[in-house]
């Protein structure tokens, strides 16, 4: 199939068009770590952007959205736990269900678990779930 690259699409990288049209129009860092999570094939582990994968390809459209994720879950990791609390409180908000049903479901599906890269090492991703559900548990 061919690329089509839109006018002023030469001056850009998969990832900078990644950052600029969609991720900065997602207000925190966990719905964006979300999102990254929401692109990648549970089959294959591979991620796909219809937009990204026309402009620049499957392979850098590939890698952007990977190293995106990447970059995004070890932003999250470094913030603090208040820090963490309020962007997921805004996260929840920003939902179109109630932040007490969005925080039963994720308890009880612990959908949360899918959220971490493929390349997340085993202490990483024991923080990352750990964190989630102490914040998880002030919300009962």
């Amino acid at each position: 199939m061919p690329r089509l690259k839109h006018r002023g699409a030469l001056e850009r990288s998969a990832a900078v068009d990644l950052f600029k049209h969609t991720l900065s129009t997602i207000p925190t860092i966990y719905g964006r770590l979300s999102y990254l999570a929401s692109l990648r094939d549970a089959n294959s582990g591979i991620y796909r952007h219809h937009g990204l994968f026309l402009a620049y390809g499957r392979e850098e459209s590939a890698l952007a959205l990977r190293s995106s994720h990447e970059d995004l879950f070890a932003t999250w990791l470094s913030l603090s736990l208040a820090e963490k609390s309020q962007d997921l409180g805004a996260y929840f908000a920003s939902l179109d269900d109630a932040q007490p049903l969005v925080v039963q479901h994720w308890k009880k599906s612990r959908i949360y678990r899918t959220h971490a890269p493929s390349s997340a090492t085993p202490a990483q991703i024991e923080l990352f779930f750990t964190e989630l559900e102490v914040l998880l548990a002030t919300w009962a």
